[in-house]
């Protein structure tokens, strides 16, 4: 028995030993051998390439892109004059400053940089420079204090004039961004700045207060980050400087009798409007003129000192009468109609009746919804002043300026605090009555106050200019209204400071 269970035992080990493929050849269990797995199939090749998208629509052009005759005043100059010493104990050496001017991209410039340079650079912005091909670069009016503390400051002439905001900012821009290598080039290497701020008057305010927008950054061809910036008698609510010539037209016509006549045939009434409502243009209103000039320095800002002596004595009403008759284009730099009247409502002071009448009858202007569109190619072809900036911004308007008035400053301050950024607006008015009538203390002033609160954190002092009460008061605009001074004052501010001050004087 024992000998039969070690034999079964021998026999189911050699069976197991078969089966694993051992013992060698004969007839034992074995594993079929498998064919060979096929070879994969090679990959596919790779599908081509999607067509490259179509390319954008080429933008629009309009008249102003058409213009090309603009010629700069010396495009061969390399230099330009120093300034004059001040007469008694003026020691800066102005001889010794760094001045250069040249070319950029049609337009001219000029840069100068004293020998004690504080590292920062100042661009200047100059106004509207009409329609002519004449381009020319105009030096800051705070040039002699820029120089003495220290500052370096560049111009450009742009490389177009009409109303041309847009090659304001990219020219101003581009000469920015030039700095070095044209400090370099003349033979001096400065540092890089640490900080650029940028100043301009009128057409310059405005192109200051886009340069600095998050906009203007992002749509920019050539993009500057700004440190701080000083809108001068800007016109720092846009288009809606156009909107208010136009609702000054339109009520106008109204008031003599012509309110449906249309707003581009303007010459055709214009001696008849301005007979109606005056006796003596600008300085001797009619009855029917007295209330004009009501709906005019509703339009403006409201009631505020200077407002009689600036439609009277300062001058600028006089340009405003001048544009009358715009098909909404801008002389060119837009396609389309950009006035719009709806918003407004005319006030007749002390003539509810009237005003009413002067609603119902003063023809309505809408603009065309696209007329000012963002582009695909650069800015805007008039940049926008949203409010959207975070930099110290400290603006300085007139009271009496008619041209570009008062109440830009209160549309930009609601645009501003719209956004959330009015910890960065400091506004300031000034007892003038023209248009850019500053004195160069008020200038500096205001110059002086944005660098410090850049530097130090500190916010200035400013002016409230949107409560109706506090901007009527008597006192209004004197806490930053300064006389004039013997040196580099402009011709407007001697011709009519003196007697604006005499005729409302601040009180002592």
């Amino acid at each position: 028995m024992h000998s039969a269970r070690l034999t079964f035992i021998a026999l189911a080990a050699s069976l197991v030993v078969a089966s694993c493929g051992g013992g060698g050849g004969g007839g034992g269990f074995s594993l079929p051998v498998l064919p060979p797995a096929p070879a994969p199939a090679p990959n596919p090749p790779p599908p081509p390439p999607p067509p490259p998208p179509p390319p954008p629509a080429p933008e629009e052009t309009r008249l102003q892109d058409s213009r090309t005759s603009f010629a700069p005043a010396d495009p061969a100059a390399t230099t330009f004059a120093a300034m004059a010493p001040a007469n008694g104990g003026d020691t800066f050496d102005y001889a010794g400053t760094s001045r250069w001017a040249g070319m950029i991209g049609g337009a001219q410039y000029n840069v100068e940089v004293p020998k004690n340079w504080n590292g920062k650079l100042v661009m200047y912005a100059h106004g509207y420079a009409g329609d002519g091909n004449l381009l020319q670069v105009n030096a800051p009016s705070i040039r002699r204090h820029l120089l003495q503390e220290g500052f370096a400051w560049a111009a450009s002439s742009y490389s177009k004039n009409f109303y041309d905001v847009r090659a304001g900012v990219e020219d101003t821009n581009a000469l920015a961004l030039q700095f070095n290598a044209i400090a370099k080039a003349a033979g001096r290497e400065l540092a890089a700045p640490d900080r650029i701020y940028i100043t301009g008057h009128s057409m310059g305010g405005h192109i200051t207060a886009a340069a600095i927008e998050d906009e203007a950054y992002a749509t920019a061809n050539h993009k500057v980050k700004y440190n701080g910036a000083v809108p001068m008698c800007g016109v720092v609510g846009d288009t809606e400087l156009f909107d208010y010539f136009a609702g000054a037209q339109v009520a106008a016509q109204a008031l003599a009798g012509l309110p449906k006549y249309p707003t581009p045939n303007w010459s055709d009434i214009s001696a008849q409007v301005t007979n109606t409502l005056f006796t003596t243009f600008p300085s001797t209103p009619t009855a029917t003129g007295v209330k004009f000039a009501s709906v005019v320095k509703n339009l403006t800002g409201g009631e505020r000192p200077m407002f009689d002596l600036g439609l009277a004595a300062g001058g600028s009403f006089a340009a405003v009468w001048g544009v009358f008759g715009s098909d909404g284009t801008v002389n060119g730099i837009l396609n389309r109609n950009t006035l719009d009247t709806n918003r407004f409502t005319y006030t007749i002071d002390g003539d509810a009746a009237g005003s009413t009448a002067l609603n119902s009858a003063a023809i309505k202007l809408t603009a065309a919804a696209d007329a000012n569109r963002l582009r695909t190619d650069g800015l805007r072809w008039i940049p926008k002043a949203n409010g959207e900036f975070k930099i110290p911004v400290v603006t300085l308007h007139t009271l009496g300026d008619l041209y570009v008035p008062f109440s830009m400053e209160q549309i930009y301050n609601k645009r501003v605090a719209a956004k959330g950024n009015s910890n960065w607006l400091v506004q300031r008015a000034v007892r003038g009555i023209s248009h850019c009538d500053f004195t160069v203390a008020e200038q500096v002033e205001a110059f002086d106050a944005m660098v410090k609160w850049e530097r130090d954190g500190v916010k200035p002092a400013g002016d409230d200019v949107v409560t109706a009460a506090t901007v009527a008061a008597p006192s209004y605009g004197c806490t930053f209204t300064r006389p004039l001074s013997a040196l580099d004052e402009s011709a407007t501010s001697n011709a009519t400071r003196p007697g604006a001050a005499a005729a409302r004087p601040c009180p002592p």
